[in-house]
């Protein structure tokens, strides 16, 4: 199914799943779609591994746990933030490593103050290889870290890669 790209999230300087300097992380995009879905796309590289050529199980939870925890920015414009108070993840394929994956992150329930979401990460063929479901307690960032936008070099980094439409 074709979707079409909306927006563009945020990257960071440092974190482990968008920051664009930190030499060990993903470097993940994240990309807002039509039918208010989240997806990251992103390339594992042989620091991430567990068994050789295969993406270790934690950061299989990370990415599923950003992707689901970041959609509640589609709503909230970046207002609202969610922090993880339950992630459950069920591993169906081994993840290969120096592969283009995919995670969408949707949000299935959301309450006045927690929201619940669903994920899965895709493989280059689209078959899931991961699933998880988690909840979320709902705040605003300066409630949860001392976040200076600036020296976190919080925005959003546009790439000859972006894409504007995406088959899922």
């Amino acid at each position: 199914m074709r979707r079409k790209v909306t927006a563009k999230q945020p990257n960071s300087k440092m974190c482990l799943v968008c920051g664009l300097k930190n030499p060990f992380g993903l470097h993940t995009s994240f990309y807002e779609l039509d039918n208010n879905e989240l997806l990251a796309i992103f390339k594992p590289r042989e620091e991430h591994q567990s068994y050789p050529g295969r993406l270790h199980g934690g950061i299989i939870s990370t990415i599923l746990d950003e992707a689901i925890g970041r959609a509640i920015m589609i709503e909230s414009e970046g207002e609202i933030w969610g922090v993880t108070i339950e992630l459950r993840v069920r591993f169906k394929k081994p993840v290969p490593l120096l592969e283009e994956l995919r995670v969408i992150g949707r949000i299935t329930k959301n309450g006045s103050r927690f929201f619940e979401g669903t994920g899965e990460l895709l493989l280059e063929d689209g078959t899931v290889a991961a699933e998880g479901h988690g909840k979320y307690l709902k705040a605003p960032l300066e409630k949860i870290a001392d976040f200076d936008v600036d020296a976190q070099e919080w925005g959003v980094v546009d790439s000859s890669d972006d894409p504007d439409e995406v088959t899922l």
